[in-house]
């Protein structure tokens, strides 16, 4: 911990880790309940095709276009997932990305195959942005209020 700085900044992986399963854990379930919403609004039969296959992100029918939009969506709760749980502007990015990272290593997985489709690509890239930019405006917001000082508080210092 460096002297004279606001927040600790000591190594501890234990956090680090158990915050990444949380971000995981809390954005995947969002993203479950909004593509299983978009499948019902298009009439579709839910599977883990529509979050993991990357073919699946398309405009060309209305069931591609929910499943976009609840990808940004979720962008959305993922910055929210970032203020509630990591609560540092400075660490956005890098969870943030480290989300998108899983992601992407779960769908090569998942389809056997590096996903080229440029479609799912430009949505990771737009939803990594907002995920990052939001997290990082919500937690700023925090971390900028104003700490209140009583006149009680001061006088009590003043008087040593």
């Amino acid at each position: 911990m460096k002297s004279g700085s606001f927040r600790s900044t000591q190594w501890d992986p234990f956090l680090l880790i158990t915050q990444i399963i949380s971000v995981q854990c809390c954005v995947y379930f969002s993203l479950g309940l909004l593509v299983f919403i978009a499948n019902l609004l298009a009439g579709e039969n839910y599977r883990l095709d529509n979050i993991f296959e990357y073919h699946e992100i398309h405009v060309s029918d209305l069931g591609g276009r929910l499943i976009i939009c609840a990808f940004v969506t979720n962008a959305f709760v993922g910055s929210l997932a970032l203020w509630c749980i990591v609560r540092r502007a400075k660490l956005c990015l890098d969870f943030s990305c480290t989300f998108h990272l899983f992601h992407l290593l779960i769908c090569w997985w998942y389809n056997s195959a590096f996903p080229s489709n440029i479609s799912w690509w430009l949505l990771n890239a737009t939803t990594a942005t907002i995920m990052c930019i939001g997290g990082e405006f919500l937690c700023l917001k925090s971390e900028l209020k104003e700490i209140p000082v009583g006149y009680s508080a001061l006088n009590q210092k003043c008087d040593v």
